[in-house]
């Protein structure tokens, strides 16, 4: 989703990998700490804006474990800029966990199966207009290995430790956005519950339909235009939310 100024920002959420390097970590935003809150995490950050650090602090949306607090746990390399340097490890955050008490999550995951590739493709190239200029994300349909190669305007997204991402399901996912001015600045709004249109793409195909959350902490469900709830195929999946002005387009 859109942090500040059209720069798009990532919330990853790690169920069975366990990286030895994660980063670089950044500030949170209100709205992933709502979206996280579905899964009864620990959330990793480095600071974040007023709102959401009163938010992740209440200690209602899961466990803080903010880099400030625990410089430690948080380092930060020499071998990139500030503020992308801040790095750790799932042995790391473990640790942290542990001390906070955090041995488990308990949430509601995704409907999951093995993957199929479609016989006769129909969405091998797609277009998610989240933001511009270099933000702007493209996926490539891989046959081969039934993923779809990430692209950050036109270029190959490339994970410095692990090579080109490619995740197994890609969704896109129409929310309401807008900018207002809060305690510590003109921050971006995005509403996370609710619902709205949603397009899911695996196999080589899309599925266009909806997606919903009734609270804060209710997980987002994918439903196909019949009501149904899709299931999606096993492995990586990367979610986009964009603003409904936004265009999703794809042959």
């Amino acid at each position: 989703a859109v942090a500040e100024g059209g720069i798009t920002r990532f919330l990853a959420l790690y169920q069975e990998s366990r990286p030895s390097l994660i980063g670089p970590v950044r500030s949170v935003r209100p709205y992933y700490v709502e979206w996280a809150s579905a899964y009864d995490p620990a959330v990793a950050h480095v600071g974040g804006s007023q709102h959401a650090l009163t938010m992740i602090r209440s200690g209602n949306y899961g466990v803080d474990m903010d880099e400030f607090f625990k410089p430690k746990t948080l380092w930060r390399v020499n071998d990139r800029a500030a503020p992308h340097n801040v790095y750790t490890s799932f042995d790391a955050l473990d640790a942290l966990e542990a001390a906070k008490g955090k041995t488990a999550s308990t949430f509601t995951a995704f409907k999951r199966a093995d993957g199929k590739k479609s016989d006769a493709p129909t969405a091998t190239s797609i277009d998610i207009a989240v933001s511009s200029g270099q933000y702007a994300v493209h996926y490539t349909y891989d046959a081969g290995s039934n993923t779809y190669l990430r692209l950050h305007d036109s270029t190959p997204h490339v994970d410095r430790e692990a090579g080109q991402i490619a995740p197994a399901v890609v969704v896109a996912i129409k929310v309401n956005e807008s900018t207002a001015l809060e305690g510590d600045g003109y921050r971006e709004q995005i509403t996370t519950t609710g619902s709205g249109t949603a397009y899911v793409f695996q196999n080589g195909l899309v599925t266009e339909g909806t997606w919903s959350r009734d609270n804060e902490k209710s997980p987002l469900l994918l439903k196909d235009s019949a009501g149904n709830e899709l299931t999606l195929n096993r492995g990586q999946t990367w979610i986009t939310a964009l603003s409904t002005s936004r265009s999703v387009s794809w042959q």
